[in-house]
């Protein structure tokens, strides 16, 4: 799977449903390319298009719980990846990680917040 759609499938879930011209903004691609990648996540099963219901002319790209239990998935291998990496380090290094929390912290709460994208 190509970064792109990983990083579409998880915006989908902590953002919920959203406009194909959305995500394409939120991913960096443009439309064309957007809706090509939901096509194959679509056909693979891990994304879905619906009716949005404020709008009936609008159709929103939703995460199935294939995707979702794929993007799940995907969290925890990287959380299993960075408990090993983690026990790798001199207790120093371990001590300069947890140090750095709140910063890091920061970063992802910044970082989630330019992936949300415009506010509708």
């Amino acid at each position: 799977m190509s970064l792109t759609s990983a990083a579409t499938l998880a915006t989908l879930d902590k953002t919920g449903p959203r406009r194909i011209t959305d995500l394409a903004a939120v991913e960096g691609v443009t439309q064309p390319a957007m809706t090509a990648l939901v096509r194959v996540m679509e056909e693979t099963g891990l994304v879905e298009r619906r009716g949005d219901p404020s709008d009936k002319r609008v159709t929103l790209v939703c995460l199935t719980e294939a995707g979702a239990s794929y993007v799940r998935t995907r969290r925890q291998a990287g959380v299993h990846a960075f408990e090993r990496l983690i026990g790798e380090l001199a207790g120093d290094e371990v001590e300069a990680l947890v140090a750095a929390l709140p910063a890091l912290k920061h970063l992802a709460e910044l970082e989630s917040q330019d992936r949300e994208g415009p506010k509708r």
